[in-house]
C-alpha cells in the first residue's frame, strides 16, 4: 500500500510538473499621446502571445496632471486592479513607498540605460520604476514656409516671434487665414511648468527651485520671460493656446497652420505619417535661447517609465512585463513607430533607427540641453509646488496680473510649502 501511494504521489507530481503554467491576467495604466496607446498595444500583443499571459491596457486621458491624481488615489485605496503604472519621470520621489523595488530583478539589464535616467527613478537607493522612453522637447518648424519667405530658423526668443510674424502676415495676405506664428501647451497643468521653465531657464532667471533648495524663481528675468510671453498671445499665437495640451497643440501644427510648434518627440513621426498634410515639410531645431547673460538653450528633461505596483497580485510576473517592454528590443520597434526616444544608448547607433527615424540620433544635440524639474529637491512636495507655479505662469500670460505681482506672490507661496525644508 505504501508503495502505491508512492506511486500515485510520483505521477501527482509529474503530471503537475507537465502542466502548463496558468495564464496571468495583468492590467497596466497609461495616458501616453499620439499613437502611443495604439503602439503599447502592439507590444503586449507580442508579450502574450511570448507568455501565454494577457494584459489588459486602462487608458487615462493624456494631462499628466489627472494622471498623477488617479494614481495617488488608487495607490493610497491600495487598489490590486492595477498591477502596472507608466509613470512620468518626475514622479519617482512620490510615489514611490508604494511601488515595488526593482533593483534586485533589473540588474542584469540597467547597464545599458542612460545611467542618468536610473538615476532619475532611484529613490533612496531602490530602482522603483524601469524606463522605457525619455523626452525632451524641440521646436518644430516649417522649412518650406521659412524657405518660402528667406527666413533662417531662430536661435532665440525674439527671432522667433519677429520671423512667425513676418511668415503669418506674409502667409494670411496670399490667402491662408488660420496661419498662427507659434503654437506651445499653455494650459494650466504640468505641461505649462515645462514650458515655462524653458523660458525661464533660457532667459537666465533660474530653475525656479535650485538644487540646494533656494526658491529663485521672483527675480527680474523670470519675470521678464514671461512678460514675452505674454506678448505673443493673440500676436503670433492664437488665446485659444491658453488651453492647449500637447494634442490640441499638434492638431494645429499637423493641419499646416502653424508656422513654429513646441512640442515632443512623438509629434515627429505623427507629422510625417502617410496623410499628414505636413509630411517632409518641416523640420527640427534645439528650442531658442533668450538674451543677455545666462541665457542659453533650454529643453525640459521628460520621459516615461514603468513601476509595479506594491498591491499587485502577481508582482513577479507584472515585473518581468515591465522587463519586456523595456527590452532593447521592444524599445527600438516604439522608437521605429512613435519616434520616441530610446532610454538605451546602444539604440542611437542603430542602422534601422538611423534610416527610419533619421531624426532620432539627432536629437542628441536637444537630449544634452536637458534640465530637470525640481522633483528631486522638492520631493514629495514636488506637485503642489509645480501647481502653484503653472497657475502663476497662467494667471501672466492669460492677462491676470503683472508677471511681477505673480511671481512675487508664489515665492511666497513656495515659502509657505517648503516651511521648515523640502
Amino acid at each position: 500500500m505504501r508503495l502505491l501511494h508512492a506511486f500515485v504521489a510520483i505521477a501527482i507530481a509529474a503530471m503537475l510538473a507537465a502542466a502548463p503554467a496558468r495564464a496571468v491576467e495583468l492590467s497596466i495604466v497609461s495616458g501616453d499621446t499620439g499613437n502611443g496607446i495604439k503602439v503599447l498595444r502592439e507590444i503586449l500583443d507580442r508579450y502574450e502571445k511570448q507568455s501565454g499571459n494577457k494584459v489588459d491596457i486602462v487608458v487615462l486621458p493624456p494631462s499628466t496632471t489627472d494622471q498623477f491624481g488617479q494614481f495617488r488615489l488608487w495607490l493610497a485605496a491600495g487598489n490590486s486592479d492595477i498591477d502596472v503604472y507608466q509613470t512620468d519621470v518626475i514622479w519617482a520621489p512620490q510615489l514611490a513607498s508604494q511601488l515595488v523595488d526593482l533593483t534586485a530583478a533589473t540588474k542584469d539589464v540597467v547597464s545599458a540605460h542612460f545611467p542618468s535616467i536610473i538615476q532619475s527613478q532611484t529613490v533612496n537607493g531602490r530602482l522603483v520604476a524601469l524606463p522605457i522612453f525619455t523626452d525632451a522637447p524641440a521646436l518644430y518648424y516649417r522649412k518650406d514656409l521659412l524657405d518660402k519667405y528667406g527666413a533662417k530658423v531662430p536661435t532665440t526668443w525674439q527671432e522667433l516671434a519677429d520671423t512667425a510674424k513676418l511668415v503669418m502676415d506674409r502667409e494670411r495676405a496670399a490667402g491662408n487665414k488660420d496661419m498662427w506664428g507659434f503654437v506651445f501647451q499653455g494650459n494650466a497643468y504640468e505641461g505649462l511648468t515645462c514650458n515655462a521653465l524653458e523660458w525661464v531657464m533660457s532667459n537666465g532667471g533660474g530653475q525656479i527651485i535650485e538644487t540646494d533648495g533656494a526658491i529663485s524663481i521672483n527675480n527680474p528675468k523670470a519675470a521678464a520671460a514671461l512678460e514675452m510671453v505674454k506678448g505673443w498671445i493673440g500676436t503670433i499665437s492664437p488665446a485659444g493656446v491658453l488651453a492647449y495640451q500637447e494634442e490640441e497643440s499638434r492638431g494645429v501644427w499637423q493641419t499646416g497652420n502653424a508656422v513654429f510648434m513646441r512640442n515632443w518627440p512623438y509629434a515627429y513621426a505623427l507629422g510625417n505619417s502617410e496623410n499628414s498634410p505636413i509630411k517632409g515639410k518641416f523640420d527640427v531645431a534645439p528650442l531658442p535661447a533668450g538674451t543677455g547673460e545666462g541665457a542659453r538653450p533650454v529643453a525640459t528633461l521628460g520621459g516615461w517609465n514603468l513601476a509595479v505596483s506594491k498591491y499587485s497580485r502577481h508582482p513577479d510576473v507584472a515585473i518581468d512585463l515591465v522587463k519586456f517592454i523595456a527590452s532593447p528590443q521592444m524599445q527600438k520597434y516604439r522608437t521605429l513607430r512613435t519616434s520616441n526616444l530610446p532610454t538605451i544608448q546602444a539604440l542611437y547607433d542603430d542602422p534601422d533607427i538611423a534610416r527610419q527615424q533619421p531624426i532620432v540620433p539627432r536629437w542628441k544635440q536637444i537630449f544634452l540641453n536637458a534640465v530637470a524639474r525640481p522633483s528631486a529637491t522638492v520631493k514629495i512636495k514636488y506637485n503642489e509646488a509645480s501647481s502653484q507655479f503653472w497657475t502663476a505662469v497662467h494667471n501672466t500670460i492669460s492677462g491676470d496680473g503683472s508677471a511681477s505681482d505673480n511671481l512675487a506672490d508664489l515665492e511666497a507661496r513656495l515659502t509657505k510649502l517648503k516651511g521648515k525644508g523640502w
